[in-house]
């Protein structure tokens, strides 16, 4: 299904504002690794916002999840606090890896290894 204006507009809103309150608090930054948030989505009835966290160079993606979960609570207070004069109602936070970069890092190196095949 196609999403909608108005969902587009709060998945922007809680993007843009989660981004800020994870580099404001340190949550960016896990085990030596980097957090960012690669995508949200929001369903159609505004009730529930679907967050996609890319990881870069950490070591236990599954801990770092939950850690991140952990924390939902305190995420929704900050995240209604910035937006409680665009949102009637602050939408659930469920949390999930998106696994893109491991998929670009993969194909990556199956290109070189390809190139390094060709050459004599």
């Amino acid at each position: 299904m196609q999403e909608g204006k108005r969902q587009k507009q709060v998945a922007g809103v809680i993007l843009h504002e989660l981004n800020d309150i994870f580099q404001r608090n340190g949550l960016n930054m896990l085990n030596g690794g980097m957090v960012s948030i690669a995508d949200v989505k929001v369903t159609p009835d505004l009730l529930e916002a679907r967050i996609y966290l890319s990881f870069f160079q950490v070591e236990d993606k599954q801990a770092a999840l939950k850690h991140i979960e952990e924390k939902t609570g305190f995420l929704k207070k900050e995240l209604g606090s910035r937006v409680k004069h665009q949102l009637r109602r602050i939408p659930e936070m469920k949390f999930f890896n998106d696994d893109t970069l491991d998929h670009v890092f993969r194909m990556e190196e199956i290109f070189k290894q390809i190139n390094a095949d060709k050459k004599p």
